[in-house]
């Protein structure tokens, strides 16, 4: 196996390569390069390189699934040579890459009609999907603002509010505990996804429960924007997304940890918010009630009961 699946995959563990949509689209990518570079004479050692690369990218990040979507679109083949199995491959990641910045513009465009003018609206994180919905409502001419939380320890928030910004786009910087202050003067909530299952639960970047309980006691509408790729085929059958627990060195310091012999650190990347606080799912087929997220699954991801099993 080459590099490039292997830097790729330390990247994305690591965050150098971060949020779902960014990780599936740079997974994609890497499998086009490896199999443009693939040397093997047989189909079962070209099967075997793939379902070894697979499993590399896969067990890199375990909650976002646009990582194994990603793969699972990229790297299927039916054809049986090596010639054209690769043609196949290649052409499957450069159509998702595609449709991966695609998806990202419908969304913008579907998501930008539920903002209102004058609207302040209140993100979290960094996601490539909701921002989109934001600066295209203010290239429609829209008077907006928006409120970032610094989502910590990674504080991806810092990254939107610079990205707002540079858009000329009103923005307030605030710490994540400052979100039950602020949200008497917010309209509207958009966040991303990381994986939504098949019940409209999301799973999204830690804290986003916590603000979604607070924009229902608050009568806030809470939308998510996510790319289908991001909805969970393996929930269908009962099975859990697990969250993902990162090192208490995003935390504290490993100086300042070790003089605290009676503390543990516990840093989960994610949690679950419930379909009953989200109020609505923008995706690239559409905006939909969460309850319709095992469409999502049926019909835009192709996913059936045999490939679960």
């Amino acid at each position: 196996m080459n590099d490039i699946i292997h830097e790729t995959a330390q990247k994305i563990e690591s965050m150098e390569i971060r949020g779902a949509g960014r990780i599936a689209v740079a997974a994609s990518n890497a499998i086009k390069i490896y199999v443009e570079n693939l040397n093997v004479s047989s189909m079962e050692e070209f099967k075997n390189e793939i379902n070894q690369v697979r499993s590399v990218l896969i067990n890199t990040r375990p909650t976002a699934v646009s990582l194994p979507n990603a793969v699972k679109i990229s790297s299927t083949f039916k054809s049986n040579t090596v010639d054209e199995a690769k043609k196949e491959i290649i052409e499957n990641a450069d159509n998702f890459i595609k449709s991966a910045q695609k998806a990202i513009d419908s969304i913008g465009e579907i998501g930008s009609r539920r903002i209102s003018n004058g609207s302040v609206i209140l993100t979290h994180c960094n996601s490539h999907a909701a921002i989109a919905s934001i600066k295209k409502a203010f290239d429609q001419g829209k008077s907006i603002s928006v409120v970032a939380t610094e989502s910590r320890p990674r504080k991806q928030g810092l990254i939107t509010a610079k990205e707002l910004n540079d858009y000329g786009i009103k923005t307030t910087l605030i710490v994540d505990s400052a979100v039950m202050s602020i949200m008497k003067k917010v309209d509207l909530v958009i966040v991303g996804a990381d994986s939504i299952a098949v019940n409209g639960t999301l799973v999204n970047k830690i804290g986003t429960s916590q603000l979604a309980l607070i924009a229902n006691e608050s009568r806030v509408n809470f939308i998510v924007a996510a790319e289908t790729y991001k909805f969970s085929p393996n929930t269908i059958l009962g099975q859990k997304i697990d969250i993902e627990e990162r090192s208490p060195y995003e935390v504290v310091d490993a100086e300042y940890l070790s003089t605290l012999e009676n503390v543990t650190i516990k840093n989960p990347a994610f949690d679950f918010t419930p379909a009953e606080y989200i109020d609505l799912i923008i995706t690239e087929a559409g905006a939909i009630p969460p309850q319709m997220a095992y469409v999502i699954i049926r019909d835009y991801l192709g996913w059936t009961l045999e490939d679960l099993d």
